[in-house]
């Protein structure tokens, strides 16, 4: 390649030499590809192009291309009556320690170039960009200074150049890419003047490096100020700045100062030096704090990221949920995301640090403020249109209950308006199941649910709060649920989506649909996805009896049916369970606290109480859907020892909606009544339940029977559920229609709910939530069981009355009697609870529900002939 009668080999310089020589001891260079050779056309003389100007960066590119066969970047070219090295920068420093660097550097290397061949139309030059990244994955052995000093987007003197070479030197990735033909980029770009086609190139090799730097370290976000300009210059923007300049009677400069604020408020200030210390501080706080962390699909995961805008939407259960996934992440070599969190956590230091990882800040409410809302809508397009991936937690706060709450879809709307408006690349929402054995916050949490006020997050808090540190809280689990895509779910709401206006302020009809649809199918993706471990396990036994105590050989067979059970009819194949057994998971439970072994001469005796029952029942609630369909079946059988089949299943349908809107159900009516009936197979095989009639009848062992008993056990898993249902439609139907607003509602089954726990003492602060109330009312709305007149009362079919009445099949009658009696309402209670029900057996009458569903059979049938 050096027979060009333009080039000129020639010796590097001897201090070039001995700078090379003293340099390699600390260096080990990986080429991608590996053999570049192959790269280049043959004949062609070579000049290379580099992203930053530096002795070192020459050194490495000539050692490298030395060792692959390459042309030498010190060999010498004529340009223009002039020879030069075969390498340029793009950026250029002044100075020999502490220089400024000049951008402007390219354009006189090039334009030597272009000239060269202007001069000779037979010749031609080919460039071609190299990248070096010095340090560019420190990996979990790496020190505290590696980690500071690797590869990032800032441009870094000679000083912290050498530093790095030193501490990173052998982590360095030289990537040469294709060349690129000066002849044929000439010919190509016929009318425009060198000085335009000079800066043309320079613009497109930027381009290039800043491709491939994102591609190997990430986008960069470093310079907040890029992105706030970016989103201050766009046109929403700027009209939102004007309408309020002229509402409020300021002036424009006033306005597009406020608007600069809110970015700067809002927007994330990411640091790859920052981003790796955190996590090397991360990796010594984690081993402190849990025994380990496990991932599961996450292969899956990472396999169908690839093109897509990614947005992580994990559940929210604590504090430590993103710093988790962000520190799992970086650690499997993927890009962290940037994490929407709430400006109460933007504190003194902490938020610093919070948004130099990536956090941007929002406001928990945007309303009377539109000139914020206009600026944050236009952050999160820019970070969408620039391919960021994004985290946010749908459910808008911590779950205090350890179940899913509604999900709140601001942040979803925004993102799909986003990709409305420039939908280069599809998203992919990825549901996240992050699943505990103890939490930070727990005694807080109680405290919340029981009417205390939430405390107000602060620096001080947060220093007081460190002492939680000196406990262990056994190991975490990150499953990753089957991912969600953007295009199909519009697609199957509009066709013709693609033809939506970009106008931010236009809101097609089948908007609030499509954005309803993604959160519930967000929250099933997550509760598919689902990691059992032994504390789980321990929750669903020990909490279903009176004094939260068992025998431990009940205990064992409890916990072995329930894995059975979970095994043999799984929930999806997302879900995970503990490898344990029943002796190891009780071992467990005692090894983390959470239950107490009491010695007896009969057997000995496992006991949860106190403080610890209340926590427990967080970590019951996480896995309560999986339990759904067998609560079901064994509630149906705690007054009644014979039912018939069609009635469980005719009930189960009845009562689905309900259940499915609290705990995100993956089924239609007709897939929950195939799961009741597999369910239903599953306790006949065990012989907890006894099928006759060719099958229609099913019966129960009696009272003190161990099968009766294990059904008890898993119906109570549910039994508070349908008493807080039976609570709504009592007071509803006690106090009759238009008597009573939806609010009122809420407010009666709350207080009504509040008392039942203190006179029962209840260990489960969710039982008189309020949100959950508030769901199961807007349930009903939605089934058309009830509805708001024109004075904004509800009133409500008779179908309601009927579901008080077959509450009798599931609730025992001192149950009844009990909310009745603590119920306020103008009808007295014997007469309210002395209505015949609709299929009635209570477990008093010497007549099954079987015998009086064939009775009313065969009388439809006569009536029918």
């Amino acid at each position: 390649m050096s027979a060009d009668p333009h080039v000129h080999v020639t010796r590097s310089p001897w201090w070039f030499k001995l700078l090379g020589r003293m340099l390699e001891p600390w260096v080990r260079i990986k080429r991608d590809p590996a053999e570049p050779a192959g790269l280049l056309n043959s004949g062609v003389p070579v000049c290379y192009a580099i992203e930053r100007d530096g002795t070192s960066d020459a050194l490495i590119l000539e050692r490298a291309c030395r060792e692959a066969g390459l042309p030498s970047p010190m060999q010498l070219l004529d340009l223009a009556g002039r020879r030069r090295r075969s390498v340029f920068s793009l950026s250029r420093r002044h100075g020999w320690l502490f220089g400024r660097t000049d951008t402007r550097g390219p354009r006189e290397p090039i334009g030597q170039l272009i000239r060269a061949i202007e001069d000779d139309p037979s010749r031609d030059i080919q460039v071609v960009p190299v990248s070096i990244y010095v340090g560019r994955a420190p990996n979990r052995e790496s020190g505290w200074f590696s980690v500071l000093f690797a590869e990032n987007w800032l441009v870094v003197g000679r000083f912290r150049r050498m530093l790095a070479l030193l501490l990173n030197g052998r982590d360095t990735v030289v990537h040469f890419s294709a060349p690129v033909s000066l002849r044929t980029v000439l010919e190509e770009s016929r009318g425009l003047t060198p000085e335009r086609l000079t800066r043309k190139i320079a613009r497109v090799l930027r381009t290039h490096f800043r491709r491939i730097r994102a591609a190997v370290i990430g986008p960069d976000l470093s310079h907040r100020r890029t992105v706030v300009d970016a989103v201050l210059n766009t046109e929403p923007v700027r009209d939102a700045i004007a309408a309020t300049a002229s509402k409020e009677n300021i002036t424009l400069a006033k306005a597009q100062r406020r608007a600069r604020d809110f970015a700067l408020e809002i927007a994330a200030d990411y640091s790859h030096p920052v981003v790796r210390s955190t996590s090397f501080l991360l990796s010594n706080f984690w081993n402190k704090l849990y025994d380990g962390i496990a991932m599961h699909h996450f292969d899956k995961a990472r396999a169908a990221a690839p093109g897509h805008e990614v947005v992580y939407v994990p559940c929210h259960r604590s504090h430590t949920d993103y710093l988790l996934l962000s520190y799992q992440l970086h650690h499997s070599g993927v890009v962290p995301p940037h994490i929407a969190a709430g400006v109460n956590l933007n504190l003194p230091v902490v938020g610093p640090i919070l948004r130099r990882g990536g956090a941007f800040f929002l406001r928990r409410s945007f309303k009377g403020n539109a000139l914020y809302s206009v600026v944050f809508n236009e952050y999160l397009a820019q970070l969408v249109d620039r391919g960021v991936p994004l985290e946010y937690f749908i459910e808008g706060g911590r779950s205090r209950t350890g179940r899913l709450l509604a999900p709140r879809a601001g942040m979803l709307a925004m993102t799909v308006r986003a990709f409305l408006r420039a939908p280069r690349r599809p998203v992919m929402f990825q549901p996240v199941y992050i699943g505990y054995e103890k939490l930070m916050e727990g005694k807080s949490y109680i405290g919340e649910l029981s009417g205390k006020p939430k405390e107000k997050e602060s620096l001080l808090g947060l220093i007081r709060g460190l002492k939680v540190l000196r406990q262990r809280y056994g190991h975490v689990t990150l499953n990753f649920g089957e991912p969600i895509l953007l295009t199909p779910v519009l697609d199957a709401a509009a066709a013709d989506w693609r033809e939506t206006t970009a106008d931010p302020d236009v809101k097609p009809e089948w908007m609030s649909s499509v954005v309803d649809d993604l959160a519930e199918r967000i929250q099933v993706n997550i509760n598919r996805a689902v990691d059992v471990n032994p504390i789980n396990l321990l929750a669903l036994a020990l909490l279903a009896t009176p004094k939260h105590a068992m025998a431990e050989n009940d205990l064992l067979a409890q916990l072995e049916l329930s894995k059975a059970l979970f095994q043999e009819l799984p929930y999806s194949d997302r879900v995970t369970i503990t490898p344990m057994n029943p002796q190891g998971i009780v071992a467990y439970g005692e090894q983390m606290g959470w239950i107490r072994r009491v010695r007896h001469p009969l057997g000995d005796v496992l006991v949860t109480d106190g403080e610890q029952a209340v926590l427990l029942s967080y970590f019951r609630n996480n896995v309560l859907h999986l339990n759904a369909a067998a609560a079901w079946v064994a509630a149906c059988f705690l007054n009644n020892r014979r039912m018939s089949r069609s009635s469980v299943l005719r009930l189960g349908r009845l009562i689905y909606p309900f259940i499915q809107g609290e705990l995100f159900l993956p089924w239609d009516a007709d897939g929950f009544a195939a799961q009741v009936q597999d369910t239903i197979e599953f306790f006949v095989r065990r012989g907890i339940l006894e099928a006759s009639g060719e099958g229609r009848v099913l019966e129960r062992g009696p009272g003190q029977d161990d099968g009766a008993y294990q059904l008890r056990v898993i119906a109570r898993s549910m039994l508070q559920a349908f008493e807080r249902y039976y609570i709504a439609i009592a007071a509803l139907v006690k106090n009759g229609p238009h008597t009573m607003s939806a609010g009122e509602l809420e407010t009666a089954c709350t207080l009504t709910a509040q008392r039942l726990g203190l006179l029962n003492e209840l260990s489960a602060p969710e039982f008189f939530d309020k949100a959950l109330f508030r769901g199961f009312i807007q349930k009903l709305r939605e089934v058309k069981v009830v509805w708001t007149d024109p004075a904004g009362k509800l009133d409500f079919s008779e179908a309601l009355e009927d579901m008080v009445r077959d509450a009798r099949l599931i609730l025992a009658r001192e149950v009844r009697h009990s909310i009745l009696k603590i119920t306020p309402g103008g009808e007295s209670d014997r007469d309210f609870d002395a209505r015949p029900p609709v299929d009635p057996d209570d477990g008093s009458s010497g007549e099954s529900l079987h015998d009086r569903h064939v009775a009313n059979e065969r009388e439809r049938h006569e009536k029918h002939h």
